[in-house]
């Protein structure tokens, strides 16, 4: 049965506004879950879940061919206290729909959703197609995709819906949170000390200023490296054992966090410890089948330095959605209907070049 897509479209707005009035912060998205659920199920589209995880397959799904995944989250951040709008009141001015998670990932969500409803009955498909809508993104909690990709069958390539004017992501990059320690010898303030920590951070700085790496990439270009915390002493006259520092390290997809992690560490004049070292960066071959349906349509590729669920996928991915990044997490977020509509349209007129 095949759908209008201006019915499809206007069922998408429908469902985003229903999506922006609950409230869905990550770990509690069960509810904006449900409707998820209920949208697809008016399509007649089984679904599964996994926690808040909403999943689900072509009706035509065949073991033989490979896959490729839709993603993107119905979590939001919190909002913050600039708005002077309601968050969760959704509404449309001058085009623009108004609502907390509306751009981020609100409205590249609806648009796969209704872009895999398109697709849900096609037989003949070069591809299967999984829609996974998930949760806990925001945080990269224990529940998100990195909970369902384990139960999933292999993807072969995926579509991470995220704000991005509808441009072809073809690169993001890694994420690597260092704690850094700067050492030196406790004393009370009125002794000499010729072993100030706090003292001994100055030129620590200055090296982490200074420190480039050597690998650029075509895509995203140089790794960034900047320090973000700093915390030392208890009372104004002791002179503390350590200073801690928070560096934050943008990794291209010259380098792996591994490598990031080991050069750091070997080189820096102190303490390194990574946090984590699973927020790897991410690519797609410029020459991918996906992006050159893409190319094709007359859109542009990038490189992102912002994080996504990406992040959690081993296969080729690209960013793709409506909205615009710089918008996400801002006060009074909105995306306009316009690129809702426009969106919903590249997506099916991409994945048509690519899937048959």
């Amino acid at each position: 049965m095949k759908i209008n897509q201006n019915i499809l479209t206007e069922k998408a707005i429908e469902l985003l506004k229903q999506l922006i009035s609950i409230p869905s912060f990550s770990g509690e998205e069960d509810k904006t879950g449900d409707a998820i659920e209920t949208f697809l199920h008016g399509f007649g589209v089984k679904t599964e879940r996994q926690y808040n995880n909403i999943y689900a397959f072509n009706k035509y799904f065949d073991a033989s061919k490979p896959t490729l995944l839709l993603n993107s989250h119905h979590d939001t951040v919190k909002p913050n206290s600039a708005y002077t709008k309601d968050p969760f009141h959704p509404h449309i001015e001058d085009g623009k729909l108004y609502g907390l998670g509306s751009n981020d990932a609100g409205g590249c969500l609806v648009s796969l959703l209704a872009t895999f409803v398109h697709f849900y009955e096609m037989e003949g498909l070069s591809h299967n197609i999984i829609m996974a809508a998930t949760g806990e993104e925001e945080d990269a909690g224990e529940k998100s995709i990195r909970a369902l990709l384990p139960i999933l069958p292999e993807i072969n390539v995926a579509v991470v819906g995220e704000p991005t004017l509808m441009d072809l992501a073809i690169a993001e990059k890694g994420l690597v949170v260092f704690d850094a320690v700067v050492e030196g010898t406790p004393s009370h303030a009125a002794h000499p000390n010729d072993n100030n920590a706090i003292y001994n951070t100055i030129n620590v700085l200055q090296w982490f200023k200074d420190y480039t790496f050597d690998k650029v990439s075509d895509a995203l270009g140089e790794v960034k490296l900047t320090v973000t915390q700093i915390n030392a002493g208890k009372q104004h006259n002791v002179v503390p054992a350590q200073v801690d520092l928070v560096v934050d390290v943008r990794v291209n997809d010259c380098y792996s966090n591994q490598e990031i992690s080991g050069m750091l560490q070997k080189e820096a004049p102190c303490k390194m410890t990574p946090r984590s070292l699973r927020l790897n960066s991410s690519c797609i071959s410029p020459d991918h089948d996906l992006v050159k349906s893409g190319l094709d349509l007359g859109r542009k590729t990038y490189g992102s330095p912002t994080l996504s669920d990406q992040a959690a996928l081993s296969c080729q991915s690209v960013k793709l959605g409506p909205g615009d990044s710089t918008r996400s997490h801002s006060a009074n977020e909105f995306i306009y209907v316009n690129e809702i509509e426009e969106g919903i349209d590249l997506y099916i007129k991409i994945l048509s070049g690519f899937l048959q």
